[in-house]
């Protein structure tokens, strides 16, 4: 089995409405790069890989066929407080402030701008969870 570099086996895959602002968002919010894209005749976003870090998703334009999707997503950061302060500033909603938890992250929660959840963690300690 072969998986392009940058993806892993799963890969989350969102669509979203007005997925060109959806797209800014998740580099304003968490500094995500745009690595590759395609579009459809009429100029709107077919796919579009993002790569956070290690992990590559990818967000393509809703339709009929493929309504927006939403999800929840746990993303690693090195500075949770920053990266929530970031993520609220590009447009997310605050659901959780940011804290200390018992299994060694400091998490905070957004919600954005397309209905999706990112559980927003720093690791405080090179120990396992369990």
């Amino acid at each position: 089995m072969h998986v392009p570099e940058g993806f892993a086996v799963v890969t989350p895959y969102i669509f979203a409405d007005d997925a060109e602002e959806y797209v800014r968002f998740l580099e304003a919010a968490f500094g995500a790069r745009e690595i590759g894209r395609s579009t459809a005749p009429d100029g709107r976003i077919a796919n579009c890989q993002l790569q956070f870090s290690t992990t590559t998703i990818m967000v393509s334009e809703a339709s009929a066929q493929f309504p927006a999707s939403q999800a929840a997503f746990y993303l690693y950061v090195a500075d949770v407080d920053a990266a929530m302060t970031r993520a609220e500033e590009a447009g997310a909603d605050k659901i959780m402030d940011a804290a200390d938890m018992p299994y060694g992250d400091r998490q905070g929660g957004v919600r954005d701008p397309s209905g999706n959840i990112w559980w927003v963690s720093q690791r405080l300690t090179a120990e396992p969870y369990f």
